[in-house]
């Protein structure tokens, strides 16, 4: 006979425990809600601290646009120096990419002038008139003026005055946002040009895709000729150097390019790896017999296993650009004193995952070896070492390919490396071409090592 228990006759539930699963559930929602309004009021407290709004209203979008374009583009700077009444035709505004008088681009005409080319290649006097990309024609008067005709606009005339710099535009036009005027300097932008005039000199840049004279100078014999011609050229063409091969010609120009600087980039590249390799394999070598001694299961006292443990915890405790800083002012600068900083900071890391894998070794295989009557030089080396050589090795690897990524920064500190190149061209504001090559072969280095360091885990990890 089965009996059912009725809700009356059901036991009554006991307050405390009620009264605590309430109290439990309370907290819960309370907690769910402060989450959030604490999340909102951190976010609104990096707005306020990190001037979000400040940098927004300075921000400058088309300063952004103009850096790519600059990026995968060159420009060719028309020059005329407003006091000596000179002109310039020149890649990127260089000596090294100037044109020599009478070879200037086609699309640059240059009237008479009155005294001849100077002593630095330049032209005096005459006018000059400059067609670009979209239709537009500038033309630089013997008056210290120009004239900036667009089909969609007319013509703009732009004057020097005294000290001042002038500005006409077209009967009834309204001042376009394309142009900005002050007293001291015109700026007129357009589709792959810009034009500027200040009381020193009147510039036009042309944009052009393309990293001009990449390969070679205008100097070099090689200069500006097509594919198919350097591959006659260096198959069945006639010398253009009696003393050598024109194949030997062209690599020589290209290894020796003044303006790209590829015999020192590929050093520089060099000069990195190399200050990766050395500060990693150089900890790695410091700390493995280190983290023996600072091993719980290895150490021979526990004085000097907490030492250990301590200097480990300093070394990498301190961020590896301040032991840049700090070595670099004990040794001075070049790639051995970032190789140093590297070795410094990477010495405690590798000493404590070294030693804590040293402790999760199986004991069961030493005591085997042991067993065999191998001293304890011999238990280590094949009792643990093939235990933890996967651990170590695979470390290792991880690091010599992040300290290569690293040794860029480091290197920009201490004057060594493609770190220097890179800062070098960032700070001279205009070549920023060669700052995309460099990040492009840094990208390029950087997975090179991720390619062999992956080969090699799997060829010695995996098997």
């Amino acid at each position: 006979m089965s009996t059912t228990l009725t809700p009356a006759a059901a036991a009554p539930a006991d307050p405390a425990l009620r009264a605590r699963v309430h109290g439990a559930m309370t907290r819960r929602r309370r907690l769910a809600l402060a989450l959030p309004v604490l999340l909102l009021a951190y976010l609104a407290y990096v707005f306020v601290a990190f001037d979000v709004a400040g940098i927004a209203s300075r921000a400058r979008p088309e300063n952004a646009a103009t850096l790519l374009n600059d990026f995968w583009s060159h420009k060719t700077h028309v020059t005329r120096d407003n006091r000596s009444d000179t002109l310039q035709v020149a890649i990127e505004g260089e000596n090294k990419g100037t044109y020599p008088d009478g070879q200037t681009p086609a699309w640059v005409h240059t009237g008479p002038t009155s005294d001849g080319p100077t002593a630095d290649g330049t032209t005096a006097g005459g006018e000059t008139v400059i067609d670009l990309p979209d239709g537009s024609r500038i033309t630089y008067g013997r008056d210290i003026s120009a004239l900036i005709e667009r089909p969609d606009f007319g013509t703009i005339r732009v004057a020097r005055v005294g000290r001042d710099i002038t500005l006409e535009l077209p009967p009834g036009a309204a001042l376009p946002d394309w142009i900005s005027a002050s007293a001291r300097r015109v700026n007129v932008t357009g589709p792959g040009w810009r034009f500027s005039m200040t009381n020193a000199r009147t510039e036009t840049f042309r944009y052009a895709p393309g990293w001009e004279l990449f390969f070679f100078t205008l100097e070099s014999p090689f200069a500006g000729r097509s594919l198919p011609d350097l591959v006659a050229l260096a198959l069945w063409e006639p010398r253009l150097d009696p003393a050598r091969p024109n194949l030997a010609g062209m690599a020589d120009d290209f290894w020796n390019n003044r303006m790209w600087r590829h015999g020192d980039v590929v050093w520089a590249l060099g000069e990195t790896v190399l200050m990766a390799f050395l500060g990693t394999m150089g900890a790695g070598l410091i700390a493995l017999p280190l983290a023996f001694l600072a091993a719980s299961n290895f150490a021979p006292a526990r004085l000097i296993r907490l030492a250990l443990r301590r200097m480990f915890d300093f070394f990498r405790g301190v961020d590896g650009l301040i032991w840049t800083v700090i070595l670099s002012r004990a040794f001075g600068p070049g790639p051995m004193t970032g190789a140093l900083a590297i070795l410094m900071t990477d010495t405690g890391t590798f000493g404590k995952t070294f030693s804590e894998a040293l402790e999760n070794i199986d004991t069961r295989q030493v005591e085997g070896v042991g067993a065999t009557g191998a001293n304890a030089l011999q238990r280590a080396r094949f009792g643990v070492m093939p235990q933890v050589a996967p651990v170590i090795l695979s470390q290792l690897l991880y690091y010599l390919e992040s300290n290569t990524r690293s040794a860029t920064v480091i290197g920009a500190l201490v004057g060594g490396g493609i770190g220097l190149l890179l800062t070098q061209a960032i700070n001279t504001q205009k070549d920023w071409e060669e700052v995309c090559y460099y990040i492009v072969l840094i990208v390029g280095m950087v997975m090179a090592m991720d390619s062999l360091s992956g080969w090699l885990r799997r060829r010695f990890i995996k098997g």
